[in-house]
């Protein structure tokens, strides 16, 4: 799904409902809070967790790099979960099959791997905030003044959709404010938050392979 947020940003988006955004203007594909190696970690502390998940991030993301063939790709933070696995080096195999793609990430709390790690597999790091434009990249959302539109993940946001009978489920959403947009988990096992959006923010939620704009009940 394309966006336009105008007048907030003179620029175009694609939404896409596996939980990314694609920047036409920059050939930039955008993807947050991924935390690879999550299972892996959960399931060595013994917590159950299906293993074919950690699988489902790689598929998307090669269908994504298939279907928009970026020329860079952009992770605003949390790209790995916790200490070193071997999820790592999977990944790590994966992307190295992109060639001639830049990979940049925006480090997140979570991104607590040694540096040499992700200079073995070409992904330049960068602190803080990163500005493309009159786009300013950040893992957690911005609250100081700033100049520019920030696009960042960390809250992995989500809505709560109710049926006539009353029965309810969470589903993963893009969260656009006037200044902001906020990103959902491209991970799987993450959980949601549930937003309480604004009059005038605008929210897509991915449901059944497909990105839609919905009117909600704001404060």
């Amino acid at each position: 799904m394309q966006v336009d947020l105008s007048p907030w940003l003179k620029e175009e988006f694609v939404l896409d409902a596996r939980k990314a955004v694609y920047w036409p203007a920059q050939a930039m594909l955008i993807v947050s809070d991924w935390h690879l190696g999550k299972v892996s970690h959960f399931r060595k502390n013994g917590i159950g967790v299906p293993s074919h998940l950690r699988f489902k991030g790689m598929i998307d993301f090669d269908s994504l790099m298939k279907d928009y063939r970026p020329q860079q790709v952009v992770f605003l933070g949390d790209l790995f979960h916790s200490d070193y696995n071997l999820e790592w080096e999977e990944f790590g195999r994966f992307i190295s099959g992109f060639e001639g793609v830049d990979f940049t990430l925006v480090e997140g709390n979570h991104d607590i791997l040694h540096p040499a790690q992700y200079a073995k597999f070409g992904i330049t790091v960068k602190r803080g905030i990163w500005k493309v434009g009159n786009v300013v990249f950040s893992h957690e959302p911005l609250e100081d003044e700033f100049e520019g539109y920030n696009l960042c993940g960390h809250i992995h946001p989500g809505v709560r959709m109710t049926g006539k009978g009353k029965q309810s489920i969470r589903l993963s959403c893009f969260h656009f404010t006037k200044q902001q947009g906020i990103l959902p988990a491209f991970g799987e096992f993450t959980g949601k938050y549930v937003l309480k959006p604004k009059k005038s923010d605008r929210v897509f939620v991915c449901a059944d392979k497909q990105v839609v704009e919905v009117g909600l009940k704001k404060n």
